[in-house]
């Protein structure tokens, strides 16, 4: 009996998925067992393992071949393969990161406030934007010497808003106007006029429907609206009146809505205060003193916590996170606090199934057309404007195909979104109290005895209080 058969009958080699390691395991065990360090090679070599072999559990097991008896071995290690980085924007401009935005408190207790419109003014042909290519990345090696290919990096996008264009590459994005540069919904890069108002929005301006940036250095008053492609910047407050904003929204003195009226921003709404309002914010909603008996709905997160950072009465529904001084009073006012609700992504899901269905229609008449025209170029009868058409629907083909790509992973995106509540979570940070009531997905907790420095997150299927840290 050869070493080779020998070995065979008392050993057993297994692999991981993807060849990157392998095991050495005794399927017989006796004693009297004995190997050299090179039966133990060329054992392993037969089994095909020719990388990365640990010569020291080699030597090991020939030398003390009952220590490895009774458990799974890794023999040989492979090299794990290095994914390729993503493509990404570079951006000519200092972009603003929304979520880092918060009230900074010092030790005395007051709450210093950044200023929330960045302004970027641009120059008309000035860069804005270049696309960086995805880089890639190294192949792994398996134990069997085989490569083992890495993942590619993604290709970024620019994602194209009003007043801009691109390069004929694709590859950098410029301001076709003299103007401000503002991120709308979804990240889309614009560049917008500002249109400044040096007073009150009453009956001597009317309403205002603009296609850029809006600045009011005075107040809004009842009834009237403004409606902005861009931010809207009001010095002092606003009543029961109507704003609407694709970008963010900063209102200085605060908000007296008097259950009339809507603020609604497509980003962030900032304001001193609340009280008797309506505010809809894409992402978030920053007050610094109070929110008093409004409704209050925002894509990601409710933040009250300034010096006084109030909430009580009425209902405020966040994506992700609400956090506030105090909730609720020692009168046990109704207070309402949602997390976990996104109805705008639900919307967006909705169209997006919708287009990505219209454009796996339009791809498949594209590919019947191509498929007439390919025929008859195969047989030499394709004319200078069939020629002319074929080029046409092949870049309108690979156009509709990479707005198909982005679509579905927009779907993913959501759906993943949706199905995850595990961060949505209320913060209070000095007290809440009776009659609040705290909804995360589809929980709910009435809170009957004040508390102190709490949180709220689902654990184990419910609502979970614990110490707010």
């Amino acid at each position: 009996m050869t070493a080779q058969f020998a070995l065979e009958t008392f050993l057993n080699v297994t692999f991981s998925d993807d060849n990157s390691v392998a095991y050495i395991q005794f399927s017989k065990r006796d004693e009297g067992f004995k190997c050299t360090e090179d039966e133990l090679m060329l054992f392993l070599h037969s089994h095909k393992i020719l990388f990365g072999i640990e010569r020291d559990i080699v030597s090991r097991i020939a030398s003390h071949p009952q220590e490895y008896m009774f458990g799974r071995t890794p023999i040989a290690m492979g090299v794990q393969p290095v994914g390729g980085q993503d493509g990404y924007i570079e951006y000519a401009f200092k972009l603003r990161n929304e979520r880092e935005q918060r009230p900074l408190e010092t030790a005395d207790g007051k709450v210093d406030y950044k200023e929330l419109l960045s302004l970027n003014n641009v120059k008309k042909g000035q860069l804005i934007a270049k696309r960086i290519p995805p880089q890639p990345g190294i192949p792994g090696t398996s134990v069997t010497g085989e490569m083992i290919p890495f993942k590619p990096g993604k290709e970024a996008y620019f994602r194209v808003g009003k007043n801009v264009v691109l390069d004929p590459e694709q590859t950098a994005m410029y301001s076709a106007i003299d103007g401000l540069i503002t991120i709308t919904e979804k990240g889309k890069i614009n560049v917008f006029p500002v249109y400044e108002v040096n007073g009150d929005v009453d009956y001597s301006v009317g309403n205002i429907d603009f296609v850029g940036t809006v600045v009011v250095r005075g107040n809004v008053l009842t009834g009237f609206r403004i409606k902005a492609a861009g931010d809207i910047r009001v010095v002092g407050g606003v009543e029961g009146a109507e704003l609407e904003a694709e970008g963010s929204i900063e209102i200085t003195s605060g908000i007296i809505g008097y259950n009339k009226g809507c603020v609604k921003a497509g980003k962030i709404v900032k304001s001193s205060f609340i009280q008797d309002g309506n505010v809809i914010a894409g992402e978030e909603v920053i007050v610094s003193q109070s929110i008093m008996h409004s409704n209050i709905r925002a894509g990601k997160n409710v933040i009250c916590n300034g010096t006084k950072g109030l909430i009580v009465g009425g209902s405020i529904q966040a994506g992700e996170r609400v956090t506030a001084r105090t909730i609720g009073n020692s009168m046990s006012t109704t207070t309402s606090i949602e997390v976990g609700v996104q109805p705008e992504l639900r919307n967006e899901l909705t169209e997006l199934r919708t287009r990505v269905k219209q454009l796996k229609e339009a791809i498949d008449k594209t590919d019947k057309a191509l498929y007439l025209l390919n025929q008859l170029a195969a047989v030499g009868q394709l004319t200078p404007d069939k020629v002319a058409l074929r080029v046409k629907l092949n870049a309108t083909k690979k156009s509709t195909q990479r707005e198909e790509t982005e679509a579905k992973e927009r779907i993913l995106e959501i759906e993943k979104t949706l199905e995850d509540i595990v961060k949505a979570q209320v913060d209070v940070i000095r007290m809440i109290y009776g009659g609040s009531k705290i909804v995360i997905g589809r929980y709910t907790r009435f809170i009957k005895d004040p508390a102190e420095r709490v949180s709220f997150l689902i654990h184990e299927g419910d609502i979970s209080m614990i110490p707010y840290i």
